[in-house]
């Protein structure tokens, strides 16, 4: 392929492409995901827009692609290909010929092409097969080569289409769609089809597809099950050959979750506000319509579909529950509400409905229970009987009457009279009664007649039953004053009336009175006497029900309460049109008295009405008929006219009073009425439209099968005119209608009473005629139905009940639900038998159930036997209205099934271990238990514990229970487990044991429980308290590790961690704002002094970091609380505004930061690390201490005392880390005390010089008999800025007690400060040995290698402290050390240095002593503590400083530079040609070079001098100490950076502290107490007091490593020219001796002398000079016996000649035995012992380095390789070995 090489100018290497990616062809090429972001018909590219796709090659545009549509076999097609120059100079190109002979073009020639022009080269193609053919042509230019593309394809299919479609997440059985395009990107027409699996489903409105087009194809996704649906839909298109494309289908289906939610007043104990399936309409008036709403919920996050089911009413009385909604979604995450409304019909009915409502789909539903009542009007009357005694005739009198409601539901009543033909007439005959309201209402009595007036008028109300009244009056005339009509007489006429005496008239009964046949009871009333009732008590009267005595009156039923007296007929009439010439006929009306006694009739005229009677009065025999006629005379034309006759009958006696002679006989007045109707209405004319309302329930109230049931009805007049109405009874006998014809007034109201007959239980639908204003066309037709009711409870399980099998002697309850099926509330009774009582029993066993209503009962089940039980109950049923007739013993039998087993429990871990659990904390688990049995088992669980471990019983035996059970009571189901949770809370740091025993527990056995417990399980855990421990600490400066743990006190702080916390650490288990005071209160007996030490003012802040780690088992939570963390948040008011000086310093240390720690807090897991950083900002002089509480959760809480002192710049300060210090113990009696150290630090940023004061150490050395105990070697000495001074010090107790003395050290020019020296001498025989050995060495030089590590930090030490222990005074100490460089890209430089003071700096020796490590490098450092020859306690603090080599490098490049630059302008100067002849002053360099803090400043004065001036030299002034660069700096603020070269500062390094300690004793003394570890150490003796060649190289770098003996100290004083003297004397000496033969002949005699027996008891002294003597003489001794031995081998080559061979034998073995003598001699000199531990020592050590570069593994195992036996080396070799070998 060519190489395309970019242009250097602007233009692109590459080709320009103008076009979006091709989306995915139908040959099977992968399509892009992104596919809904780009449309199929956006990638269809044809031929002709192939050509107008161009790039850009360094100027030519040519066309991306040349390609060939709609070829054939056979023909040639040309295509042009067109470059175009658009670069701005012309372009030279040329041009590669296609490849392949299916492409060609014209001759190959260059092209040249101007700017803007376009050449076309014709290219052609010429097929031979049918296939595709693709070929590219080149153009080459100077830049480079590029090509374009040649394609001719057939024509095919494709369809383009997105690779993938998400589906939105859809409910089970729920539906969801989704379209994506379908594009045919290929040339053919194409028809496709779909293959999708279930439960998608693929529909589109299209099936082919031209070329280019597009259809949206739409994915339906209908799941059945919940899960994740993946499928793939193929897609099948093409010609001949079908291909296919495939879309993966991807969905998710979730279950939906509906809560119903009815949040109102309690019902049945349902809680409000919660979920619950009770909504309580509670008592609606009738006729209203109440609407309630019911949220549901949908905890899911699908839209839910859900279906809302009403449970059908098997009686089709019609639902007075309803909802609109029967189908609804609810939104995801949402709720939907759902209306319910209620509308009662019957009053004091118990309306009871069940809502189902479910997912669509699925069987979870949820049951809504919908209650409520219905509520009338409860209208009474203050009195029930009107008196208006007496009054002439045509006087009136009028009566008040009460009618009161007492229900809040409005009543409509109505007085059936007409006010306008009676006599009595009221106000408000009727109108509407408002809820708790009284209506006063005026009674007239207005009587036509002298006589007694009776009425018994009905009061009718709507939803109420009827009430009658009674209207009695008496009118007198001139000639007849008949007897006033009283109550009492009306009472004992009913009497009278039942007892059948009422028929005789009044003279008649008084007559039968008198002769004795009737007697008087005790209420006054007329009885026969007993005699005749045969000793059977007489009739009394009592008030029918008012709905029975309304229908029974004889009239609109032919059954009558009581016989009628007098009767008229009829009792209706509709005269029809009475417009002439329809005249109407006169209605004759038939009065008959049924009475034995003479009546007058008198009808009550109307004055002004349509309707007259004849005769008005008449007098009638006994048992006889009259006829009175009825005229109809109309006044008006089209008119409606109605009226109600009136007429009273009465004993004819009853005319004047003195014919009564017995009150008792009175019989007041019987009331005719008549009802006429009549119009005037033109035959072809239309009669008035009627305006109305008519309120008719639907269904007639519930009763018993043959028993009536009544409702009312309410029609109201709401037009201008009067309304007729008449109901055509014979239409429909089954149902009564009272009253069936009357009339309607403006504005009123006709309240109608409907009775029927129901006989069973079937429904029936009756149809009432109601016709008004006499018209046929208006006639309603009111429907209504009826049914009887007789029982029918519902059993649930067709009246079986199962129980699961249970244990002997446990219950069992069930719910088990009865309803009611009918429309009558009935009350239930449960029996069960005596002999099952103790097994069966079921709660409630009685209550009432309301229509349609469903209860659940609680059935108990408690088998006492291992059996099957099948037990049987009864339930008996009655109504609850006591009006109905109960059949007796009426019940339903209910099968009850169980059985009775045994069982037990075991857990399925029998021993559980918790491990460690935090003492005060918390761990829970949870125990299984199996029940493998067939029955559900009831336990109870009981705990017993055990503690081991060290503690008092005592006190253990008061702790709580350590472990706590969730719930000591259980049940566990058959074949299952249960979960017992159990939290356990150590209160000890010991071993806890609990045993978990079982008993299975019935409510009968409770005593004999304990007996039965089984064990079950074992638990044990472990109390301990959360550890915490400082493993490693830093701080800035150059303090070694051991004065870090000694200025925050870690030693102490880690000893008391490691203890139980106490009771009152435990006071706040977790960090807790509990104070009220600025100083909060202290629960810990620990305080801490965490002292950051002293520093300059403005200096950089102190910063310490402090390594914690959890050394325990359990997690530790710690937290760093400052005072202000411990206070609580008060309000201003309560706050104290007195504080004392410590609260203000703590406010001024907080407000200001002045220490800070990060982080506060922290949770560290089982050994887990963290590092925590102190720091103290030194921004005011002083002493600033703020108290800060360490505050582990559930552990120690240790009150730390920060402090840190600032001083001034010019003061001279020492550091005092305590004012008590303790020497380590010495054994008295000892006779080389070691030398100790005390250390001093410099705060300041002055130097110190310090004097010790030893008047009170002589003072205890007069009390100790002159014996020094205390001596200081040290008393004065100085300290520079910023370092550690040492004084020395040897303690020597006298006898075994403990010394102390006070010491003041005096600061010149500044404090001095006493300081307490305590020292403890021991006796060596009763201590032990280890006890004494190791208390010199602090318990943090057992800490391991350094673990901190420091932001920046580029290295690390393996150790940061090395204790070398106690070894003898004159051996050397090795310890290796590593140094590791944890960059990764950069190396590091190093440096060993010993800060401590210089005269013990030859006691160290570091190899290598400086370096460089490589990046991710390790190099070993051997430290070698030199023999101290005398016993001390060595404490050395080394330094290594580390730098970055990048910068080092940087450093010395740039002060290379500066230094150049300094000497070029030391001897440069600058002339000024400007005001030659006038003064002028010295131009000063434009750049000035500083290599100190100051800077020449020149006076005017001095600055007049001659025209040529160097620069002034550069010196630099010495300046106090201060950190680099600080002065510096401050004086360079106001120069320009321009102006002034600063010398570069050298990289601050990163300071390494390495502690070495060890324990020097003398030999005599280590032999002593370490007599077994003697061998393990090499005594190093010196044999030459000159240092070796290699001591001299490696000691270069220290001028002063030597020991300072005695003998030396004259040498030392010497000057350099004695010096040589001495060394030339010595020289010449030696010299001599050496060349004197007489010298060497006595020294060889001198060696060969046999040893003296007295040498055995040389001293030690001796023995030392004799080896250094030895040493001294042994390379002289060597060479002369060599001489010697030379000497004789002439001579023997000599006598060789002339003795015999044995002779020279004997010699040979005597020159062997010397020579073995000489080396033995060599081995055991010094000098041979050093170089074999020195050569053993660099062995070692180049393993060591070895090993840690990795070149060799120690660890690896040894190889063995076994070789072939070599048949050359099976002889054997008896020649000599040759020296090589």
């Amino acid at each position: 392929m060519a190489t395309r090489a970019g242009p250097h100018g602007a233009e692109r290497p590459g080709p320009a492409r103008d076009g979006t990616e091709m989306l995915a062809q139908a040959h099977g090429e992968p399509q892009s995901s992104d596919s809904f972001r780009k449309s199929g018909y956006d990638r269809k590219v044809s031929s002709r827009e192939a050509k107008k796709k161009k790039v850009i090659f360094w100027g030519i545009e040519v066309p991306e692609t040349l390609s060939w549509h709609g070829w054939e076999l056979g023909k040639e097609i040309i295509r042009h290909l067109t470059l175009k120059n658009v670069h701005g100079k012309a372009q030279k190109l040329s041009y590669r010929a296609p490849s392949t002979p299916y492409f060609f073009t014209v001759f190959q020639q260059p092209i040249t092409l101007s700017p803007g022009m376009s050449l076309t080269l014709p290219i052609v193609f010429r097929p031979r097969e049918k296939r595709d053919y693709e070929d590219s042509i080149f153009f080459m230019k100077a830049e480079g080569e590029f090509s374009v593309a040649l394609r001719a394809m057939r024509p095919r299919f494709g369809l383009s289409m997105p690779a993938a479609v998400q589906l939105p997440v859809c409910a089970v059985h729920n539906v969801t769609e989704m379209t994506f395009p379908v594009c045919n990107v290929g040339d053919l027409i194409s028809v496709f089809s779909w293959e999708t699996p279930s439960p998608f489903f693929m529909t589109s409105d299209r099936s082919t597809l031209d070329p280019g087009a597009e259809c949206m194809v739409k994915v339906t996704f209908q799941p059945e099950v919940a899960g994740v649906h993946n499928a793939v839909a193929t897609c099948w298109f093409g010609g001949e050959v079908k291909q296919k494309r495939t879309i993966q289908l991807k969905a998710l289906a979730k279950y939906p979750c509906l809560r119903v939610s009815v949040t109102g007043k309690e019902y049945e104990g349902v809680q409000p506000g919660k979920f619950q399936d009770v909504l309580c309409f509670g008592s609606v008036p009738v006729g209203t319509t109440v609407e309630k709403c019911v949220e549901i919920f949908n905890m899911s996050v699908v839209d839910a579909p859900c279906r809302i089911e009403q449970e059908k009413d098997p009686l089709l009385h019609g639902y007075v529950f309803s909802c609109d909604v029967s189908h609804g979604v609810v939104p995801a995450k949402g709720k939907l509400v759902l209306c319910i409304r209620f509308q009662p019909q019957i009053v004091g009915e118990h309306s009871t409905s069940y809502f189902t409502i479910g997912s669509t789909g699925c069987h979870l539903e949820t049951v809504l229970k919908v209650v409520g009542s219905c509520k009338g009007p409860s209208v009474s009357l203050d009195q029930y009987s009107v008196e208006f005694d007496w009054i002439n005739l045509g006087e009136s009198l009028m009566q008040t009457l009460k009618i009161s409601n007492m229900s809040d539901v409005p009543a409509f009543y109505q007085f059936d009279i007409d006010n306008k033909g009676s006599v009595f007439s009221l106000d408000r005959p009727c109108g509407v009664l408002e809820g708790k309201t009284t209506l006063t209402l005026k009674v007239t009595f207005r009587p036509t007649h002298p006589m007694n007036y009776h009425r018994r008028v009905v009061c009718l109300v709507h939803h109420q039953e009827p009430m009658y009244v009674d209207f009695l009056g008496t009118c007198h005339s001139d000639t007849a004053k008949p007897t006033t009509l009283q109550e009492r007489h009306l009472s004992w006429y009913r009497t009278n009336m039942v007892r059948g005496l009422t028929f005789y008239p009044p003279d008649i009964l008084s007559m039968m009175l008198k002769d004795g046949k009737l007697q008087m009871d005790e209420k006054g009333a007329l009885m026969l006497s007993p005699e005749i009732f045969e000793d059977k008590p007489p009739k009394e009267y009592f008030e029918p029900n008012a709905m029975t005595e309304y229908f029974y009156d004889g009239v609109s039923s032919d059954l009558a309460l009581f016989p009628a007296h007098v009767s008229v007929s009829p009792t209706e009439y509709d005269f029809g049109c009475c417009m002439p010439p329809h005249k109407a006929e006169p209605l004759p009306l038939c009065v008959t008295n049924h009475t034995k006694g003479n009546i007058t009739v008198a009808w009550t005229p109307s004055h002004g009405s349509a309707f007259q009677v004849h005769p008005e009065i008449c007098d009638m025999p006994p048992l006889k008929s009259s006829t009175f006629y009825v005229f109809c005379k109309p006044t008006q034309v089209n008119s409606l006219y109605a009226a109600e006759l009136e007429g009273f009958a009465v004993y004819k006696v009853m005319r004047h009073y003195t014919n009564i002679e017995n009150d008792a006989t009175i019989c007041p007045s019987w009331c005719l009425t008549v009802r006429l109707r009549a119009h005037t209405y033109e035959a072809e004319r239309e009669h008035f439209i009627p305006q109305y309302i008519l309120d008719v329930p639907k269904t007639f109230p519930p009763v018993v099968c043959d028993t009536d049931t009544y409702c009312s009805m309410l029609l109201s007049n709401t037009g201008t005119s009067l309304i007729t109405f008449s109901v055509n009874q014979t239409a429909c006998p089954s149902v009564m209608v009272k009253p069936s014809s009357g009339h309607i007034m403006p504005g009123g109201h006709q309240i109608f009473f409907l009775s029927t007959h129901p006989v069973n239980r079937v429904t029936q639908q009756h149809v009432l005629p109601l016709q008004l204003n006499s018209y046929p066309a208006y006639t309603k037709k009111i429907v209504l139905r009826s049914c009887g009711q007789s029982f029918l409870l519902h059993l649930e399980g067709d009246g079986n009940l199962y129980f699961k099998p249970l244990h002997i002697g446990t219950s069992s309850t069930r719910m088990y639900t009865i309803k009611n099926c009918t429309s009558l509330p009935m009350v239930f009774t449960w029996k069960i038998f005596q002999s099952h009582s103790k097994i069966l029993s079921v709660s409630p066993t009685a209550g009432i159930l309301q229509p349609f209503e469903a209860m659940a009962q609680a059935w108990t089940f408690t088998p006492n036997k291992e059996t099957k039980y099948v037990l049987h109950a009864m339930v008996f049923v009655s109504w609850k209205s006591p009006d109905l007739v109960s059949p007796k013993g009426l019940h339903y039998v209910l099968r009850v099934i169980g059985e009775g087993a045994l069982g037990t429990i075991r857990a399925q871990k029998e021993h559980l271990d918790l491990g460690n659990v935090l003492v005060g904390g918390q761990q829970s688990c949870s125990i299984v238990l199996l029940n493998d049995g067939i029955c559900t088992l009831n336990y109870i669980l009981s705990v017993e514990q055990f503690i081991t471990g060290p503690h008092n019983p005592e006190e253990v035996r008061s702790d709580p229970m350590a472990l706590e059970l969730e719930h000591s009571r259980g049940t566990i189901l058959a074949r299952s487990k249960a979960f017992v949770r159990i939290k356990v809370r150590p209160t000890r740091r010991l071993r806890y044991t609990w045993s978990i025993k079982y008993a299975t527990c019935t409510p009968t056995d409770l005593a004999s429980m304990k007996e039965k417990q089984q064990p079950l399980c074992c638990i044990v855990a472990t109390g301990t308290y959360p550890t915490l421990r400082i493993t490693d600490a830093t701080i800035t400066g150059s303090a070694s590790k051991l004065h870090i743990w000694k200025l925050f006190s870690l030693d102490t702080l880690n000893e008391y961690l490691e203890r139980d916390p106490t009771p009152g650490e435990l006071t706040y288990r977790v960090p807790t704002r509990h104070s009220t005071c600025l100083i909060p209160p202290v629960y810990t007996p620990l305080l801490l002094d965490f002292d950051f030490g002293s520093a300059p003012v403005g200096s950089e802040p102190t910063i310490a970091r402090l390594l914690l780690e959890n050394k325990g088992v359990v997690p530790v939570d710690w937290a760093f609380l400052f005072p202000s963390d411990q206070k609580m948040d008060m309000e201003h008011w309560a706050e104290d505004t007195d504080f004392t000086p410590q609260e203000l310093h703590q406010m001024r240390v907080q407000d200001n930061q002045l220490f800070s720690v990060s982080p506060k807090s922290g949770t560290l897991l089982p050994g887990q690390e963290k590092s925590v950083q102190l720091s103290h900002r030194h921004d005011f002089i002083g002493t600033d201490r703020l108290p800060v509480l360490l505050k582990i959760s559930y552990g120690h809480e240790i009150l730390l005392t920060f402090s840190s002192v600032t001083v001034e710049h010019n003061q001279r300060y020492v550091h005092f880390a305590s004012n008590k210090h303790h020497f380590a113990p010495i054994a008295v009696g000892g006779s080389h005390p070691p030398t100790q150290i005390y250390k001093l630090y410099n705060g300041g940023s002055m130097p110190v010089t310090f004097e010790v004061q030893l008047d009170n150490i002589v003072k205890i050395q007069e009390k100790n008999f002159r014996h020094p105990v205390f001596v200081c070697l040290t008393p004065r000495g100085e300290i520079p800025p910023g370092e550690t001074g040492h004084i020395e010090w040897i303690f020597s107790p006298l006898e075994a007690k403990t010394y102390s003395v006070d010491v003041p050290i005096h600061i010149l020019e500044g404090e001095s400060t006493p300081v307490t020296f305590q020292g403890v001498g021991y006796n060596p025989n009763t201590v032990q040995r280890t006890d004494t050995s190791s208390q010199f060495v602090s318990s943090a030089d057992y800490s391991g290698s350094a673990k901190l590590t420091v932001p920046g930090q580029a290295a690390t030490l393996s150790h940061h402290r090395i204790c070398l222990g106690n070894i003898p005074d004159c051996t050397k100490a090795d310890q290796l050390v590593f140094l590791n460089n944890i960059l990764k890209n950069t190396a590091v430089v190093f440096a060993w240095h010993i800060s401590c003071c210089k005269e013990k700096a030859h006691m160290l020796e570091i190899t290598p002593n400086s370096g460089i490590v490589q990046p991710g490098e390790s190099i070993p450092c051997f430290i070698t503590l030199q023999p101290t020859r005398k016993p001390s306690l060595c404490r050395i603090n080394l330094v290594c400083e580390v730098y970055i080599q990048e910068s080092l490098v940087q450093y010395e490049r740039d002060l290379h530079k500066w230094e150049e630059e300094k000497e070029r302008r030391a001897v440069e100067f600058t002339i000024t040609e400007k005001d030659l002849g006038t003064k002028r002053k010295l131009t000063s360099p434009s750049v000035r070079l500083s290599d100190s803090a100051e800077t020449e400043n020149l006076s005017d004065s001095s600055a007049v001098i001659r025209k040529y001036k160097t620069l002034p030299p550069l010196k630099s002034r010495p300046t106090p100490s201060q950190p680099p660069g600080h002065l510096e700096r401050g004086l360079l603020l106001g120069k320009d950076a321009s102006q002034v070269w600063v010398k570069p500062e050298p990289p601050k390094p990163l300071v390494l502290h390495l502690d070495v300690s060890a324990r020097s004793y003398t030999i005599e003394e280590f032999l002593r107490k370490f007599s077994l570890d003697f061998p393990k150490y090499f005594l190093s003796r010196p044999f030459s007091a000159q240092p070796s060649e290699s001591e001299s190289v490696d000691r270069k770098g220290y001028r002063n490593r030597m020991d300072m003996e005695p003998k030396w100290l004259s040498l030392a004083a010497a000057s350099k020219p004695e010096l040589e003297m001495v060394a030339d004397i010595l020289t010449g000496v030696i010299r001599s001796l050496l060349e004197n033969s007489y010298f060497q002949e006595s020294v060889r005699k001198l060696q060969d002398e046999p040893i003296p027996y007295f040498f055995q008891f040389q001293s030690a002294k001796s023995a030392e000079l004799q080896d250094s003597r030895q040493g001294s003489t042994i390379s002289s001794r060597v060479s002369a016996s060599t001489d010697l031995d030379l000497e004789k081998d002439g001579e023997r080559k000599k006598m060789s000649q002339e003795t015999s061979f044995s002779h020279f034998l004997e010699s040979y073995k005597i020159f062997h035995q010397k020579q073995l003598r000489e080396k033995e001699i060599i081995s055991r000199q010094p000098a041979v012992g050093n170089l074999v531990e020195l050569v053993l020592k660099n062995t070692l050590q180049n393993i060591l380095t070895e090993a840690s570069r990795g070149e060799v593994v120690l660890t690896a195992r040894p190889m063995v390789i076994a070789l072939p036996p070599n048949p050359s080396r099976r002889i054997t070799n008896l020649a000599p070995p040759s020296s090589r070998a």
